[in-house]
């Protein structure tokens, strides 16, 4: 009987949620923080900010299948977990799994 969802699928889905997580949280805290903060205008925080919450929800989903289906430490899927709440993280940890998913290693394997 095959899985349901394999390796590659998890992996092309945690790939495409970390990109998107990213490219949101980057816009929140380089474009809609400032306009906030700095110009008063407090509209595009909102809306960027409660879709960043709910795309970081589905990196969360997609990030744990992947780390089940490749048997990741807690650990490991833990510190990916939070790439997706760090400006950039998210891009560096995204081709740091690739990599190491496609050699077969944890994340942090050294």
């Amino acid at each position: 009987m095959s899985p349901l969802l394999s390796t590659d699928t998890a992996l092309r889905a945690y790939r495409v949620m970390a990109w998107v997580t990213g490219v949101v949280l980057l816009v929140l805290v380089l474009v809609a923080m400032p306009l906030k903060y700095f110009f008063g205008q407090p509209g595009l925080t909102a809306v960027v900010g409660v879709s960043h919450g709910f795309l970081y929800m589905i990196y969360i989903v997609v990030t744990l299948l992947l780390a089940e289906r490749c048997r990741w430490r807690p650990l490991d899927a833990l510190v990916v977990l939070l790439a997706g709440t760090i400006p950039f993280a998210s891009f560096f940890a995204e081709r740091r799994v690739t990599a190491r998913v496609h050699e077969g290693r944890s994340p942090l394997a050294a």
